[in-house]
């Protein structure tokens, strides 16, 4: 690789253009910090969007408007994913420009039946949501996101441990006078999935002889939110690190904040789109669900949702067709957008440093992702990415290309090979992280703002 593509991002930058990325990097911290969940990050996209003037796609279709070059449109998938389309001036039939991220993070989701007592302490019953080192997850405050559905149908959101004067909740770790055999037992066995039990609680209701402090909890509950224990069966709740984002570093230029993977990808497509008004191919920005966990089910990117979509603005358009639906998936091009690993010095055995991203270096393409022998990758066409390559040396965009670690040390998966099984042209493209899929992940600012202009870049160049 060039000297100048490993030349540090910042350097290019004076004083006014630092600005901009600080400034940039402000909306991103207030996103990531109201943001905790793929409910409430498909929501504010949509409040961000209706301000850009975007409409819900399925007013348009019951007042039976039709769809123009320039027009704005959204259609949201249950509160958990949501595309959002551009109009062209292009046919949609030559292909659309889709940008597709994931708005799931690792987390602790509360069981069904969740709450019970013991050793007069109040407890949750937890299932953990993708992969996890399990002991990152206890002694650290935690704060409690969600709904709650009740039978009448009534919506419930719940957010504790959020605001300056909330309680935040926590899993216990054993003391370290007392963990002479915890500590002989290897990193994935120093605490089980059923021992992340988050304790919510010690005060006794008064006049209660049995499970006393559970019932507290319940009547806490029910005096604030209005649902009783069984209404647990239909509520969505996660347990997500408490807090705000954060600069990190004592010159600001990086940001720690839960859920980075991949809600900075979200953020910045959504960004991108946001910022323009006429593009010539249509362009896409994607919200999808269930990533971490294979992206099965209705709100997943297996999901029929985005080929629906795309039926209902070619109809709204007056082209619709099943030949011409198929031919602008298969003429479309996609950056896959999600995160990789950044080069960290304290573990430097696990990189191969010709081929690892490095903070500051801008967004990062991957050919391909997947696991050991590419298994379960997409492997991006060389054209493609020769054309990527041109369009953003001639908008000055700084990026790198990159592998998830070396050959044999493991590996991941996006949600590109799905998008490419309709025959477009899809590549992995995203921000580097360090500490992805802990509670606290890290990114550096310069990466965040050039890949939010790579993105850009995308969606209009020819």
């Amino acid at each position: 690789m060039s000297e100048e593509k490993t030349k540090n991002a910042w350097l290019k930058f004076d004083e006014k253009g630092r600005l901009d990325i600080f400034n940039f990097c402000e909306g991103y911290k207030n996103y990531m910090s109201v943001c905790k969940t793929e409910r409430e990050s498909v929501l504010e996209a949509v409040k961000l969007a209706e301000e850009k003037g975007y409409r819900d796609l399925n007013l348009v279709i019951k007042n039976g408007e039709t769809l123009k070059s320039g027009d704005k449109v959204y259609l949201n998938n249950k509160d958990k994913a949501l595309v959002l389309f551009l109009i062209g001036n292009e046919s949609l039939e030559s292909g659309m420009r889709i940008i597709g991220s994931h708005v799931d993070s690792p987390r602790l989701d509360l069981k069904q039946h969740t709450l019970y007592e013991d050793g007069q302490m109040a407890l949750m019953d937890t299932h953990y949501y993708g992969g996890i080192k399990k002991y990152q997850w206890i002694a650290l405050p935690l704060a409690i996101h969600g709904v709650v559905v009740k039978k009448d149908g009534t919506k419930i959101n719940v957010v504790i441990g959020e605001d300056d004067n909330d309680p935040v909740v926590g899993i216990s770790d054993l003391l370290v006078h007392l963990s002479g055999e915890q500590l002989q037992k290897k990193a994935n066995e120093v605490i089980h999935g059923e021992d992340l039990n988050v304790l919510v609680g010690n005060i006794p209701l008064d006049g209660e002889e049995k499970d006393a402090v559970k019932a507290n909890i319940l009547k806490l509950l029910k005096d604030k939110y209005d649902f009783e224990e069984e209404d647990f069966t239909s509520a969505e709740i996660e347990v997500v690190p408490a807090g705000r984002a954060r600069d990190l570093g004592l010159d600001r230029s990086m940001v720690m904040a839960y859920g980075q993977d991949d809600r900075i990808c979200a953020y910045t497509s959504l960004m991108a789109l946001l910022d323009l008004d006429k593009v010539e191919k249509t362009s896409v920005v994607l919200l999808v669900d269930k990533e971490e966990v294979g992206s099965q089910g209705a709100t997943g990117m297996h999901s029929r949702f985005f080929e629906n979509a795309v039926a209902e603005i070619m109809d709204r358009l007056g082209c619709y067709s099943e030949l011409k639906l198929r031919r602008a998936l298969s003429n479309s091009a996609m950056l896959s957008a999600d995160v990789t690993a950044a080069f960290d010095p304290n573990y430097a055995s696990a990189y191969e440093r010709k081929n690892t991203a490095y903070f500051g270096r801008g967004l990062v393409f991957s050919k391909y992702t997947g696991a050991r022998g590419k298994s379960g990758c997409n492997d991006a066409n060389p054209e493609f990415i020769a054309w990527l390559r041109d369009i953003m040396d001639k908008n000055d965009i700084s990026y790198q290309t990159a592998e998830l670690g070396k050959v044999d040390q493991g590996g991941g998966g996006t949600i590109a090979y799905i998008l490419a099984e309709y025959n477009m042209e899809v590549i992995d493209c995203g921000v580097a992280l360090q500490n992805m899929h802990a509670p606290w992940e890290v990114s550096s600012k310069v990466d965040i703002y050039e890949t939010m202009r790579g993105y850009k870049t995308f969606l209009v160049e020819k």
